[in-house]
């Protein structure tokens, strides 16, 4: 382990619970992450190996089942297997959200429900606001349910599902008529519980999952649309029992979902690094290893530095929302920097690879085409530059 992106502070049961993830990420993600990549092939064998781990259950509370840790222990473990495959986090980051949403805002019968099975692992879940006519504008959400006696009828479309065909639990973003001007509260998260699979469900009349969406990057985990037509959700399936908080519920998951793509840069900049660092000391030009050379010394050190940088400020983030505290500066911040600077250090170790960089054998490829998802992923840059402009116009606002 070298010197780059350690945690101070942290207790003897997270350096453990590391150590642990770390291990597995070198004994049985790397080894198979480029084969399965390329193959565009979900890790059953490595999922199964996470749920013996008892990661997805790593933040649901103890009295359902759970390890009870916090974001910031979670943000490390992403960060840990992200090194490893970004796409592996993928599995766990919309099913952590979906148990935080429920745990956070759900009641106390949707808690015991869901967490203990979602602890195991048993019940997986998937995260759905986006929609094929909106990308950051939340409020142009279509999906629409209507009351009818002690259900709703849900119609609409949804978009970029990560897990959309392996979850069982998929917590909607509908748009229900409160009869509130701003649209912002006329919006109710339903959690629709439905089998694994791909196409018409045969529990869910009306749910179709299509098929996953062929990708640049970001392969192995299942990216879907959903549609649903006609689908009768139980008034006991509002997240919360009340209509019109999703807005606020969603943006709370999308709050900790910040942090977790932050943590998947830097995991993916880190391992970028590790490549950069140990081609520039094999590959030889001019008589001695291109890593003597001051140009690549000046790119290494520069690369190490966003990877410092880009990590302590995911780890301030994390803190902030264990702390209770509002975290929407920090979680934006940390997202910006450390997606931005994850495409960075990685197209530097790419230039460090020269030609063999562009060959589908050396593992920066993949990596080359996985960056991009960061720079999108709950958010673009210029939507997280927006919250946190406006959140330090708040801070310093002047007096009138």
């Amino acid at each position: 382990m070298g010197r780059l992106a350690q945690t101070d502070g942290l207790t003897e049961i997270q350096r453990d619970i590391l150590a642990t993830v770390r291990d597995f990420v070198d004994k049985e993600i790397l080894p198979v992450a480029t084969e399965l990549e390329h193959r565009d092939e979900y890790p059953a064998a490595i999922v199964a190996g996470m749920k013996q781990l008892g990661l997805f259950g790593l933040t649901i509370p103890e009295e359902y089942g759970g390890l009870g840790e916090s974001l910031l222990t979670y943000a490390l473990v992403v960060e840990e297997i992200s090194r490893g495959w970004m796409s592996v986090s993928g599995i766990v980051n919309t099913h952590f959200i979906v148990a935080h949403m429920i745990n956070a805002h759900g009641t106390e019968e949707q808690k015991e429900h869901f967490l203990p099975r979602m602890a195991t692992g048993e019940v997986r879940g998937a995260f759905s606001m986006s929609e094929p006519g909106l990308g950051s504008d939340v409020s142009a959400i279509r999906t629409r349910a209507v009351p009818d006696g002690g259900d709703f009828v849900i119609n609409g479309q949804k978009m970029w599902l990560t897990n959309g065909g392996t979850s069982t639990l998929v917590a909607v973003l509908c748009r229900t008529e409160e009869g509130h001007d701003a649209p912002h509260r006329n919006m109710t998260t339903f959690l629709i519980e439905k089998e694994p699979g791909f196409g018409p469900n045969p529990t869910v009349p009306g749910l179709t999952v299509p098929g996953k969406i062929d990708k640049m990057g970001y392969k192995g985990v299942d990216t879907t649309e959903l549609v649903l037509q006609d689908v009768r959700v139980p008034a006991d399936r509002v997240l919360g029992g009340a209509t019109g908080r999703g807005f606020y519920q969603m943006m709370d998951g999308v709050e900790v979902g910040r942090v977790n793509v932050a943590a998947r840069g830097c995991g993916v900049a880190r391992r970028a690094f590790e490549l950069g660092i140990r081609y520039a000391q094999q590959r030889h030009t001019f008589g001695k290893p291109i890593a003597q050379h001051q140009a690549i010394q000046f790119k290494l050190a520069e690369m190490a530095t966003k990877v410092e940088a880009a990590h302590q400020m995911m780890v301030m983030a994390a803190r902030k929302k264990d702390s209770g505290e509002r975290n929407d500066l920090e979680a934006g911040m940390a997202k910006y920097l450390a997606s931005e600077y994850c495409k960075e250090v990685v197209e530097d170790a790419f230039r460090i690879h020269g030609g063999y960089g562009f060959s589908k054998e050396y593992e920066i490829e993949r990596l080359y085409r996985e960056a991009p998802m960061l720079l999108i992923g709950e958010g673009t840059a210029e939507i997280q530059k927006m919250i946190v402009g406006r959140r330090l116009l708040e801070e310093y606002r002047i007096a009138d």
